[in-house]
């Protein structure tokens, strides 16, 4: 049920084709972000949800056999399923969606209120079809929304690693948390490779497979390390954490390892197992020992654990003036880590003269989880239709909130004079939106490589 395009949108949508005037042949509509909290959003997603649901042959005899039996129980009538409609895009296109998308890049990065993407039916008495779908492609909000996120700390990461650090070490800097923490294992994969445009680092699997299967690319773009949890460090009992640090630099003796080191007490452990009684087992290691504080205030507890791993085991002073642990030892926080407890511990840090370089950050909810439509504002709505072979431009304006006022005819972005604009189509300028979809087929793949260097 699941693959039937006839079964992917709002109830409503079913009655609609009976709503437009007569005469009507075509609607087109565009997406767009209305705002939000960040100024800029990266458009991320939409080949996913072309290739998993509207590619190819996707109406069938079945599928629209099924709709109609389950949207005749759903209203108790049978007269408002489009069942003429579905079967002439069978019979005339053998199943294929008569509809053309246009979009920008993916990975591009485009300030708010700018047309992202429009959609458009290509046979006239499909006119019903272009609005049909916006319950399916507005679900680009998320995708949309994670990457844009992730975007953000990137710049907020990036510009305290200008001020206190080195910046080449950006790329790992937030590690995706997040597989437990979203409603599917469809979210996981989507929202992790959306995290993946802006960096490196993901413990969320699905994401991998999901960039393999949508993306094509030409190597691998997540990683990770060995790491700790709570269970494999209190199995050994309060009285055994000292041996349980020991085994994990045992068992790891090169390269990064993680561990968890609140279970009892983060500062006594940073002090005196780590600090003192592994001291030397550290220094000795070919390789980086990441502590993880995972409980209290994040940027009291994160600054506090490092100035006692510096005190105990070592920092240096940087060419900006920052301390910076000894490269066998630095820190990751993962608890209640957000834009803004990000910006907190970093600033907490800088205050105290720590550099950036001896943090990086775990996300989970706040970075797959915690966000939604009006994150950014997403919308999609219909500015053009051509009724009686004329074109009208279609818009809204609530008297009540002029800020869902929504653009008119037919659209186009265009950078000029170092900006981008949103213009009508007749107007000068080469247009951004390219079209990656027409009648069922995509006519344009990124791989993640291209997606990635769009984002830059």
């Amino acid at each position: 049920m699941q693959n039937n395009i006839l079964l992917l949108t709002d109830s409503y949508k079913l009655s609609h084709y009976k709503q437009y005037p007569s005469g009507t042949s075509h609607i087109y509509s565009y997406f767009e972000s209305r705002g939000g909290k960040f100024e800029q959003v990266t458009f991320f997603g939409l080949q996913y949800l072309l290739k998993e649901y509207l590619a190819g042959e996707v109406v069938t005899q079945a599928k629209i056999d099924q709709a109609a039996k389950l949207y005749a129980a759903h209203f108790g009538s049978e007269t408002l399923f489009n069942r003429e409609g579905w079967e002439y895009i069978l019979e005339k296109y053998q199943g294929r969606l008569p509809i053309r998308i246009k979009a920008v890049a993916e990975g591009a990065v485009i300030p708010t209120h700018h047309v992202l993407m429009t959609v458009e039916n290509t046979d006239p008495k499909c006119y019903w079809l272009s609005n049909f779908l916006e319950t399916l492609l507005v679900q680009l909000w998320y995708p949309c929304t994670v990457a844009t996120t992730s975007k953000a700390v990137r710049s907020l990461i990036l510009s305290y690693l200008e001020k206190t650090g080195d910046p080449s070490l950006i790329d790992f800097k937030l590690h995706d948390f997040g597989f437990r923490g979203v409603s599917s294992v469809e979210s996981a994969g989507v929202g992790g490779a959306a995290h993946l445009v802006n960096f490196m680092g993901t413990d969320t699997v699905m994401a991998l497979t999901f960039i393999q299967e949508y993306y094509q690319p030409d190597s691998m773009f997540g990683f990770s390390i060995p790491a700790a949890e709570h269970s494999t460090i209190t199995s050994w009992k309060q009285e055994g954490e000292l041996d349980a640090y020991r085994n994990m630099l045992d068992q790891y003796p090169e390269g990064l390892v993680a561990v968890v080191s609140d279970s009892y007490d983060v500062y006594h452990a940073c002090e005196k197992l780590w600090g003192e009684a592994l001291k030397e087992k550290i220094l000795a290691r070919n390789g980086t020992l990441v502590v993880r504080p995972d409980s209290g205030v994040p940027k009291d507890v994160v600054l506090k654990v490092t100035e006692i791993l510096g005190e105990k085991i070592g920092y240096t002073i940087n060419e900006k003036g920052y301390k910076v642990l000894v490269p066998q030892i630095r820190v990751i926080q993962g608890d209640g880590v957000n834009y803004e407890s990000i910006g907190e511990i970093l600033e907490n840090l800088a205050t105290n003269g720590w550099s950036a370089d001896n943090i990086t950050f775990g996300m989970g909810g706040a970075l797959l989880q915690k966000v939604h439509r009006d994150t950014q504002k997403f919308a999609f709505k219909c500015s053009c239709a051509t009724v009686d072979g004329q074109d009208r431009l279609v818009f809204k304006d609530p008297i009540t909130d002029h800020g869902k006022k929504s653009k008119k005819g037919r659209l186009k972005l265009i950078f000029k004079d170092n900006e981008y604009h949103t213009v009508n189509l007749d107007e000068e300028g080469e247009d951004l939106l390219v079209t990656v979809f027409e009648n069922g087929e995509i006519l344009k793949d990124y791989t993640f490589d291209e997606v990635k260097g769009n984002s830059l």
